[in-house]
């Protein structure tokens, strides 16, 4: 899950000015790298790096590093690999040679746009048709950072599993398990209105666990629909809803 891989790389971004836009265009194809492959592969495959949370125009916390590998699984050495993405997006370096690991890392900074961003690497096989592999990451706009420090004050303790070294998570404590902010199926399907509902008057306002507190005298309405705003955007699967703009379009 996107909060669960990432809770712990993020701790030190800034609320940074957003750029308004009714969607993002896709990138600009780039000249071919002047780089000319050493040998090819038949498989790309992400390291780490991928499915992180971040705020728009900053440097994810995380390298993306991907690595290529041929027939029999044996890591590439000198495979040719090329990142692109949405319009906004930037990668050092855009392209490269694979290690003697067959990896190549590249750091990312995402676009203006809160979104989910959906990056592609590609590798030129033995035949010269690329291999692809698609990548998903998220940047939080002002909203959603203030939904993000609100969930890491109030509610991560139990919505999220995951332990770190910050916070000792309560979930596996607690009789009835709340739900983790990235559960979509669930999610989802409760209106932007009943979430208002429940965590402005706690559970029981709408049958749910009483487990659930009130936090209607501790978050103000700005904050409540900031936290929403977070909610729905690190859902998995992604939440849909007319209006919301999706950066990878």
């Amino acid at each position: 899950m996107f909060v669960n891989k990432m809770t712990k790389h993020w701790r030190t971004f800034f609320a940074v000015s957003l750029t308004l836009a009714s969607a993002a265009c896709t990138q600009k194809p780039e000249p071919a790298s002047a780089l000319k492959p050493l040998a090819f592969g038949a498989a790309l495959v992400e390291s780490s790096g991928g499915k992180q949370i971040g705020a728009t125009g900053m440097v994810l916390a995380q390298s993306l590093v991907v690595q290529v590998s041929d027939e029999q699984g044996t890591a590439v050495t000198g495979a040719l690999v090329e990142f692109s993405g949405p319009a906004g997006v930037s990668f050092d370096p855009r392209s490269g040679l694979t290690d003697s690991s067959g990896q190549l890392s590249t750091n990312l900074v995402l676009g203006s746009i809160a979104g989910r961003y959906q990056l592609t690497a590609h590798t030129p096989a033995k035949a010269r048709k690329p291999v692809e592999l698609k990548i998903e990451e998220i940047a939080l706009g002002i909203q959603q950072q203030v939904g993000y420090q609100l969930d890491n004050k109030y509610c991560a303790r139990c919505h999220n599993p995951e332990s770190t070294a910050e916070r000792v998570s309560n979930y596996d404590n607690l009789q009835v398990k709340p739900h983790p902010f990235t559960e979509g199926d669930a999610l989802n399907k409760i209106s932007d209105a009943d979430l208002t509902s429940i965590i402005s008057h706690g559970g029981p306002a709408l049958n749910k666990s009483a487990l659930m507190p009130p936090y209607g005298y501790t978050l103000s309405k700005t904050e409540i629909e900031a936290l929403i705003s977070y909610i729905r955007l690190i859902s998995d699967p992604p939440y849909h809803a007319s209006g919301m703009v999706y950066a990878q379009k």
